[in-house]
């Protein structure tokens, strides 16, 4: 399940460039991109509610807010940068979100940060710099978006994380796909060109299969260990190295290749890490 959420990962990051460079039609603003996601998902889900009569019961709408406006600025940022970087080099800075979280764990959740997790930070952060390619001629000033949308995500988690100790992950997702919605039509009202039926058709493929993506994380992580499920995730970069070859011919060069290694070996350092914590802490509980 985890490598299909992945491969329909890859391809709404590659719908998005395909929309927003325009092809053979009028470019669409990241804003619009964002808002077609949202609408479209919201209307796969509001057909799932009425077969399930699925209800809403006590949410916390402060963090939700929070959460999805976080949300939908991390996803606008991805999207207008695989406008200007490969799609792998986009999702190899998304993965540093883990270790974001990591860091802001630490004063929201008191967590204590060992050296090990500390290290794979480290790892990660330097995975990132080789990405900006820094005194090169071939500087990525766009891959700033994406660090901004791993910083928006990273935040997003904790928050996540709040919300599922008190709320199922089917209303997690659902209102975060309600207010993304509601708020990504408000803003792209400000952008709005009118699509073509090409373009209607790719921002509803968008929506739907963002939303069947994450079905298939959230029943991955239901179904399995987290330790074991999420290094399949990384699979995405392959997925999007493949379309983005096919579609736009861009061959990832050694820089590309080594900062997403150096990135994704950090974030499993800090998966390996977190099971071993999480190992320790059951073993203790027993004794």
């Amino acid at each position: 399940m985890m490598v299909a959420a992945s491969s329909l990962i890859a391809i709404t990051t590659l719908l998005a460039k395909v929309l927003g460079l325009g092809s053979e039609d009028t470019p669409l603003h990241p804003l619009q991109i964002t808002a077609g996601r949202f609408l479209f998902a919201m209307m796969a889900l509001a057909f799932f509610f009425l077969l399930k009569r699925f209800t809403i019961s006590a949410p916390d709408y402060r963090i939700h807010f929070s959460r999805s406006f976080l949300g939908w600025l991390g996803v606008t940022l991805m999207f207008a940068s695989v406008n200007y970087i490969p799609i792998s080099d986009a999702i190899s800075i998304s993965f540093m979100n883990p270790i974001i979280s990591m860091f802001i764990a630490i004063p929201f959740l008191h967590e204590r940060i060992g050296r090990l997790r500390w290290f794979a930070a480290l790892i990660s952060f330097m995975g990132a710099l080789i990405l900006l390619r820094p005194g090169l001629e071939s500087f990525q000033w766009a891959a700033f978006f994406a660090f901004g949308a791993a910083l928006c995500f990273g935040f997003e988690s904790i928050l996540i994380k709040k919300l599922s100790q008190t709320e199922s992950p089917l209303q997690i997702l659902t209102l975060n796909n309600i207010i993304g919605c509601i708020l990504s039509l408000t803003v792209t009202s400000l952008v709005w060109t009118n699509p073509s039926s090409t373009q209607w058709f790719q921002l509803a493929a968008l929506g739907v299969i963002m939303v069947s993506a994450q079905a298939l994380f959230i029943q991955s992580m239901k179904r399995s260990d987290a330790s074991y499920a999420l290094p399949f995730l990384y699979i995405t970069l392959v997925f999007a190295s493949v379309y983005d070859y096919f579609i736009f011919t861009t061959h990832p060069d050694w820089v590309s290749l080594l900062g997403a290694m150096t990135i994704v070996s950090g974030a499993l350092l800090l998966g390996i890490g977190e099971s071993v914590r999480k190992e320790k802490g059951k073993g203790g509980s027993v004794k």
